[in-house]
């Protein structure tokens, strides 16, 4: 059985101090006990001290990337060995604005996926296709290729997450609609069944764009949906906690 997994990526927000605050409130809400695998994606800044304050908690804790070299002349980059010493254990690899903003392409984030898993950490794969593509009827085509070129070399998948977000979707407000979320997350699950085998039925797929509280339940209910990664709802906990309530039915 699949147990769900729902994730709060930060992206770039929050001091310290606004990080430990939230915290303690979703702390608070979680108890010792939330039903599923809540996981929380800091910016660096503020891994140090979230380690700090998750470390006696059952929630997890996330980077929002980290290079594949264990070490080495990358001024401004963080290492996944380097994130491993802060009790991380989940990696995001091939975040859309990854590859869009900062040049990422799947050879690299092929190369993240097996330096994560490597470290004995679990990549956050994400994959998803641009709306010009959908339009086109590209989108399929464009997550097996992501599929195929960031999993090609990985023998065993254990740990692994795939989140499926569409690049229109995300940031926008305009989720995709559940029927093609559940379409493509069960190619996703069929793609995996291949690759992997048995293994490829555990695997978690997640569903991220545009998740909010009020929508978060028709993702969640989906069959090959095991979860969200969540945005700009995340940076709130109380309404991050209720698309949490949402994926424990």
């Amino acid at each position: 059985m699949r147990i769900p997994i729902v994730a709060a990526n930060w992206k770039m927000h929050k001091t310290i101090p606004e990080a430990r605050a939230y915290l303690k409130r979703l702390i608070e809400l979680a108890g010792q006990d939330p039903g599923v695998e809540v996981v929380v994606i800091p910016s660096f800044t503020a891994l140090p001290a979230a380690a700090a304050l998750l470390a006696p908690t059952p929630l997890g804790l996330g980077a929002q990337d980290a290079r594949p070299e264990s070490a080495g002349a990358y001024t401004g980059a963080v290492s996944v060995a380097q994130v491993a010493d802060l009790g991380v254990r989940y990696v995001l690899c091939g975040h859309s604005e990854r590859r869009k903003l900062f040049g990422e392409d799947d050879a690299l984030v092929g190369r993240k996926v097996r330096a994560t898993l490597h470290h004995g950490l679990a990549p956050i794969l994400c994959v998803g296709e641009t709306l010009d593509e959908r339009k086109g009827g590209r989108a399929w085509a464009v997550v097996e290729r992501q599929l195929g070129e960031a999993l090609a070399s990985v023998g065993d998948p254990d740990g692994l997450v795939i989140a499926y977000e569409p690049v229109w979707a995300i940031g926008t407000g305009v989720a995709a609609q559940p029927p093609a979320a559940q379409a493509m997350a069960a190619r996703i699950r069929g793609w995996l069944r291949k690759r992997f085998g048995s293994r490829g039925e555990a695997i978690r797929i997640q569903y991220g764009g545009s998740v909010r509280p009020d929508n978060a339940r028709e993702f969640l209910s989906l069959p090959d949906v095991d979860g969200a990664l969540v945005g700009g709802a995340s940076l709130d906990p109380d309404a991050f906690w209720a698309i949490v309530r949402a994926a424990r039915g």
